[in-house]
C-alpha cells in the first residue's frame, strides 16, 4: 500500500482525475490517499468525490482530508503538488502591469514577467514543502505540477535534498496535434522529445519507422491546417523543428509574434483567435478558474466513477511500484549533462525512463545550435530568478526581466526596470519572504543613473 499525498487538492477537477488515475490501477487501488489544502470549503468537495470513487468501485483505498501540511506529508510515499499560490489578485498585477508597457503576454504564468513573479509568490511556500518533506517524508517523491514548471523546479533541487520531479502533459498534446495534422493514430507515433518545458521540441517523430516531418512540412501550406496552429508551424518554418507548447502559450516565449498587432492579428485565424486573446485572457481566465474550481459545484456522487486521464502522474507511480516499464518526458535537473549544450544546473524537459528501480533521464546529447540558442535564453532568466528568490537579491530579478526574450523585444532597459520595480510594489503582500533587505534595495537602479 502506497501513502500519496496531495497538496493543493482544492482543485477538484485536476486532484480528482488524478485520483482516478491512481485508483484505475489494480496495484494502486488500495492507497492511503491524503487530500490537504487551505481551503476547506474546496478540500471538502475534492474528498467528497474522491470518497465516492471507492465506495462506487469497491475499493480498498482509503481518503483522508485535512488542511495540516504535516498530518499529509508524515510517511508519505509520494507528494503531488497542485498549489496555487496568491489566486487572482497577483495574478492579474502580473498581466496588466507589463501590458502597460506593451508586453502582450499569452498567459503569462510560466515566462515573462508573468512567470518570473508567479515563480518569485511561489518559491517560498515550495520551499516550505520541501523542507517539511525533508523532515517527515524524507524518501518521498516529489511530483510538481505547479507553474512556473522549471523555476519552481530548478529553487527545490538548488535549495533542499528532496528529489522532484515536473510532469506536464504538452508533450502527449503535441503528439496528438501531430498526428493529426499528418493523419496517423496517435499512438502509431513514434518520437522523441527534449529541450526545456514549453520549449522541447520534437527531433525525431515517425510512423511505421518513417520521419512525418515531410507530411508536417507539407500541412504548412494547408491553409486550414496552418491556421490551427500558426505559431508552431513558422517556428518549424524557421528554426526547423516542431515545438511542444501551443501556438498562443509558445508566442510568448520568443520575441517574434506579440509586438505589434499587426503580426498578432495576422496569427489569428480559423481555431486560434479565441486562444490567443490580448487584454480579454484575464478575465477570461478568472471565469474558467471560478466555473472549473467553484466549492458550490454541484455533482452527483453517485454517477462518479474511476476513469483514467492522460496525466503522468499514476503511470509513474505504478512503474516505480510494480517494475513497469514506461518512458515518460519528465522535468529533471541536468546534473548528468542530459543536454550538454545547456548548462548543468538548469531544469530540462528529456525523455526518462521509470522502473522499480527508479527514473533515469535519458542522455540526448547536444541540441542542434538554433534549439540550444532559443532555450539558452531561458534558462538564464530561470537561473536569474531563482537566484533572486532564494538571496532576497532585487538586482538578480531585475536582470532575469531584462533578458526575457519578449520583454526585451517590446521595452527599453529603462522601462523594463520601471515596470519590475512597479511589479515588486504591487506584489510585495505576496512575496513575505522576499523582503529584499536594503543594500540589495540600493543596488537595483541601474548604476548609470548615479
Amino acid at each position: 500500500m502506497s501513502t500519496i499525498s496531495f497538496i493543493g487538492a482544492g482543485s477538484m477537477v485536476f486532484a480528482t482525475n488524478l485520483v482516478g488515475d491512481i485508483l484505475s490501477y489494480d496495484a494502486l487501488a488500495d492507497s492511503e490517499i491524503r487530500l490537504m489544502d487551505v481551503d476547506d470549503a474546496r478540500l471538502q468537495q475534492t474528498t467528497a468525490v474522491a470518497e465516492a470513487m471507492v465506495e462506487n468501485e469497491g475499493l480498498d483505498a482509503t481518503v483522508e482530508a485535512t488542511t495540516d501540511r504535516s498530518a499529509a506529508l508524515e510517511g508519505a510515499d509520494y507528494v503531488l503538488n497542485m498549489i496555487n499560490v496568491g489566486g487572482v489578485e497577483p495574478f492579474e498585477n502580473e498581466i496588466r502591469i507589463p501590458e502597460k508597457y506593451g508586453i502582450e503576454q499569452a498567459i503569462g504564468d510560466t515566462t515573462g514577467p508573468g512567470g518570473v513573479f508567479r515563480g518569485l509568490r511561489t518559491i517560498p511556500t515550495m520551499l516550505d514543502i520541501a523542507r517539511d518533506m525533508e523532515e517527515l517524508c524524507p524518501d518521498a517523491l516529489l511530483m510538481n505540477y505547479t507553474n512556473p514548471m522549471a523555476i519552481v523546479c530548478k529553487a527545490i533541487y538548488e535549495a533542499t535534498d528532496v528529489e522532484v520531479v515536473g510532469l506536464c502533459h504538452s508533450v502527449p498534446h503535441t503528439a496528438e496535434a501531430i498526428a493529426e495534422y499528418v493523419d496517423v493514430p496517435q499512438e502509431e507515433l513514434d518520437y522523441w522529445v527534449s529541450g526545456i518545458n514549453h520549449m522541447a521540441f520534437f527531433h525525431e517523430v515517425r510512423h511505421d519507422g518513417e520521419s512525418v516531418y515531410p507530411e508536417l512540412r507539407e500541412a504548412y501550406h494547408d491553409e486550414a491546417t496552418y491556421r490551427k496552429d500558426t505559431v508552431r508551424f513558422e517556428m518549424l518554418r524557421h528554426f526547423g523543428l516542431f515545438p511542444t507548447e501551443s501556438s498562443h502559450h509558445l508566442s510568448e516565449y520568443v520575441p517574434y509574434f506579440r509586438t505589434d498587432e499587426a503580426t498578432i492579428e495576422a496569427m489569428n485565424g480559423t481555431g486560434y483567435a479565441e486562444r490567443m486573446p490580448t487584454a480579454s485572457y484575464l478575465e477570461g481566465w478568472t471565469e474558467r478558474s471560478v466555473e472549473r474550481d467553484d466549492p458550490d459545484l454541484d455533482v452527483d456522487l453517485a454517477d462518479v466513477e474511476v476513469e483514467r486521464s492522460e496525466e503522468y502522474a499514476a503511470r509513474l507511480i505504478h512503474s516505480l511500484e510494480t517494475g513497469t516499464k514506461r518512458r515518460f518526458n519528465l522535468n529533471v535537473p541536468n546534473h548528468e549533462n542530459a543536454i550538454e549544450n545547456l548548462p548543468n544546473d538548469a531544469c530540462v524537459e528529456v525523455p526518462a525512463f521509470v522502473d522499480g528501480t527508479g527514473i533515469h533521464p535519458s542522455a540526448v546529447g547536444e541540441l542542434p545550435p538554433q534549439i540550444a540558442a532559443l532555450d539558452q535564453q531561458h534558462t538564464a532568466v530561470y537561473e536569474l530568478a531563482v537566484e533572486g528568490a532564494l538571496e532576497g537579491n532585487r538586482e538578480k530579478v531585475h536582470q532575469a526581466i531584462k533578458l526575457d526574450p519578449l520583454s526585451a523585444a517590446a521595452c527599453t532597459l529603462d522601462e523594463l526596470h520601471e515596470m519590475t520595480e512597479e511589479l515588486i510594489e504591487a506584489n510585495e503582500a505576496y512575496l513575505p519572504e522576499l523582503s529584499f533587505p536594503a543594500e540589495t534595495r540600493a543596488r537595483s537602479a541601474p548604476p548609470l543613473d548615479d
